[in-house]
């Protein structure tokens, strides 16, 4: 069959507008690049939710959907480090899960959409200048809680509690956030906080021993070193009898007696549904930021017994989840 020349010269020029704009399908791919400071449950429960939420609005990883997914695996560095590496990708929109990873994607770029999650305080984290509107290339999620309401959980499971225990990392910027807080609410009800500083996962241990004799109950937030070697602290408070009371549901399952917290995985849902408003059109700085109030309580009567605890029966009922 003779190919015309008028016929040659347009495949001529549709070759290459492909070669310069790709293939329909390509065009209308997607890329999302989804970064952690560490893996533990609750993050790893964000990112699924991402996922999800991204998978049924119809974005599919391998089909029209770029999807990639990095762990600092604790170290800021690399936090820093994967942080060049997917803004020079130049990706739809990257979601930073944590405040470290957060906060080294936010300083890394001014015009990459980015949506945080899992973070505790972003404005103290000085990822956005306030929870509306930021009107620069951030968004997201915080985890943010009612400490008031963590407070009276304390009370409730060890009412006659007078000093509190903490294990966090002073280098956490959402963490510094709840301590300081606790330290101004506890003396309100006539309690007091004991701080033990954890820089490093591998110091959570020794931290949690140093308040042995010290404190009453140990509470812990989501900070991230904690979270990660939670048995480790398991093992002190087993150990010691002391109790241990969470705000990460997930450090139930792993040996905490309770925890009044968010659901990760309906936090990372609804991030995901932020960052499917950005890939269709949205601008980040024009999503206020949100928070969850899905708050559940779980409860483990066998850590319970473990720490020294009788767990009261009507919050035993009241348990969204109880760990056998």
């Amino acid at each position: 069959m003779r190919i015309g020349k008028k016929h040659f010269l347009a495949m001529g020029a549709v070759a290459v507008a492909l070669a310069i704009y790709g293939t329909p399908a390509a065009a209308k791919q997607k890329s999302v690049a989804v970064t952690a400071i560490v893996e533990h449950p609750a993050l790893d429960s964000v990112r699924d939710g991402v996922k999800d939420a991204l998978e049924k609005a119809g974005y599919e990883p391998g089909k029209n959907l770029k999807w990639q997914y990095q762990s600092a695996q604790g170290n800021t560095g690399t936090a820093a480090q994967i942080a060049r590496q997917f803004i020079g990708n130049r990706p739809d929109a990257i979601v930073a899960i944590a405040t470290p990873s957060a906060q080294s994607v936010v300083a890394a770029t001014k015009d990459v959409p980015v949506v945080y999650s899992a973070v505790t305080d972003p404005v103290a984290a000085q990822l956005v200048p306030s929870m509306g509107p930021s009107g620069t290339n951030v968004t997201g999620v915080s985890d943010l809680l009612a400490l008031d309401k963590q407070i009276e959980l304390i009370k409730k499971i060890v009412p006659d509690a007078k000093r509190v225990g903490i294990v966090y990392n002073p280098g956490e910027a959402n963490s510094v956030v709840v301590v300081k807080q606790l330290q101004a609410l506890l003396p309100k009800v006539g309690m007091s906080l004991v701080e033990a500083a954890a820089p490093r996962s591998v110091d959570v241990g020794s931290a949690a021993r140093s308040l042995i004799d010290k404190v009453d109950v140990i509470y812990t937030n989501t900070d991230n070193n904690v979270v990660s070697a939670y048995e480790s602290l398991v093992k002190v408070g087993n150990d010691a009898d002391i109790p241990l009371i969470a705000s990460d549901t997930d450090s139930v399952k792993r040996g905490a007696i309770a925890a009044l917290g968010i659901n990760y995985y309906d936090l990372g849902v609804q991030t995901g549904k932020i960052v499917v408003r950005i890939l269709k059109g949205e601008k980040p700085g024009a999503i206020a930021s949100e928070t969850s109030t899905n708050l559940q309580l779980f409860v483990n009567p066998g850590a319970a017994k473990a720490q020294g605890i009788t767990l009261p029966e009507d919050l035993v009922k009241s348990a969204a989840e109880v760990i056998k």
